[in-house]
């Protein structure tokens, strides 16, 4: 792999070799640009550090491995997921029961999972330098799996808008649509 996923907590922590500090850390976000997704961008550059230091979620920073440039991020956060029984096979609910708690008055299922909760690339490198979404998300796939393999747990799951785009990326990525739900704001995000 020609990434290497760093927790934005390795650049804070003044016991490690990595510590640049908060302020110089922040700095370094500026240089993160997204121009097809504002809120990608601003998350990085504005709620990340605080969102990690509190443990609401932690920021991976995607570095190339030949010159450290910020390729991308991701953050991951522990999120409870309902899931309607009517959208697994037989299999897998079997395989959902032994880690949730089923609700039989709505028939869903509530687990504890793993949340990709932000997933972006930066724009600001040249094109032939900037990682594609496929390697980004195998990245935080890593991460996740790591945290099964230390932790325990079945789902990793994600929120998206309902863009065909979008919804075709996840697909072809391993990700199955399972369930959609309602927020304040315009179109109703996927998982």
């Amino acid at each position: 792999m020609q990434y290497t996923a760093v927790n934005i907590r390795a650049y804070m922590s003044e016991d490690k070799a990595t510590y640049i500090g908060e302020q110089k850390l922040n700095e370094w976000l500026l240089s993160f640009s997204c121009p097809v997704n504002h809120d990608v961008e601003h998350f990085l550059q504005c709620n990340a550090v605080e969102f990690t230091k509190k443990n609401q979620s932690v920021t991976y920073l995607v570095l190339r491995n030949d010159n450290a440039g910020l390729a991308g991020y991701f953050s991951l956060a522990l999120k409870p997921v309902s899931i309607r029984a009517e959208h697994l096979s037989k299999s897998a609910a079997k395989k959902l029961s032994r880690v949730s708690v089923l609700n039989e008055e709505n028939n869903t299922y509530t687990a504890s999972a793993y949340l990709i909760a932000q997933l972006g690339k930066n724009f600001a490198l040249p094109e032939d330098m900037r990682i594609n979404g496929t390697e980004l998300l195998e990245t935080a796939i890593d991460i996740v799996r790591r945290g099964k393999y230390f932790f325990g747990g079945v789902i990793a799951f994600l929120e998206c808008e309902n863009v065909d785009a979008l919804m075709n990326f996840y697909t072809r990525n391993g990700f199955k649509y399972f369930n959609s739900r309602i927020t304040s704001g315009a179109e109703p995000p996927h998982a």
